[in-house]
């Protein structure tokens, strides 16, 4: 299973896979043909949430695509430039929430915006969604254009977060 986009592959990490990533980038790069030029996993957050992410897939096996990692991949040399992931899958009101990050040599290409509209559009073709969410800090405007430019809107600030909305028939393009 995979997403394409006319630049990217879209990637879901099996279990094996996102441990290789925490792990070995090495290992995930020779298993996948790609370079690893995403978010560094040596930092934390990161690490923390892929972890806890395969430790998810692990335990709802059924759901996988909805708690793994997906790599966001270019076509035209398998360089993985970033990553993004749904932090669950679809709750009681048809929502999931939609997580990314680039490496920062990628940003500003639109590989993003890309990756998100093809994410959002398989999320809302699937039996139950609805409705699409994410969050970014206020002062993250690259993030924000992201998400606007895949139709989404704002529906919350918080101290510290703006939360923004994509509802089922509405904006992406996937």
């Amino acid at each position: 299973m995979q997403l394409e986009t006319g630049r990217l592959l879209l990637l879901p990490l099996r279990a094996e896979q996102l441990e290789q990533w925490t792990e070995d980038v090495s290992a995930l790069e020779r298993a996948l043909g790609c370079v690893y030029e995403g978010e560094p996993m040596t930092e934390e957050p990161l690490r923390g949430i892929v972890r806890g992410q395969l430790e998810a897939v692990r335990r709802d096996g059924c759901n996988w695509l909805w708690h793994t990692f997906w790599l966001v991949v270019r076509r035209e040399d398998r360089v993985a430039v970033g990553s993004a992931d749904f932090k669950a899958p679809p709750d009681g009101t048809g929502t999931v929430e939609l997580g990314y990050g680039l490496g920062e040599a990628h940003r500003g290409r639109g590989y993003m915006t890309e990756a998100a509209e093809a994410l959002c559009g398989w999320a809302l073709s699937r039996p139950g969604v609805n409705r699409v969410t994410a969050e970014t800090e206020p002062d993250n405007a690259a993030s924000q254009r992201v998400l606007g430019r895949c139709g989404f809107s704002r529906f919350r600030e918080l101290p510290g977060s703006v939360w923004w909305e994509l509802p089922g028939g509405g904006g992406a393009r996937g």
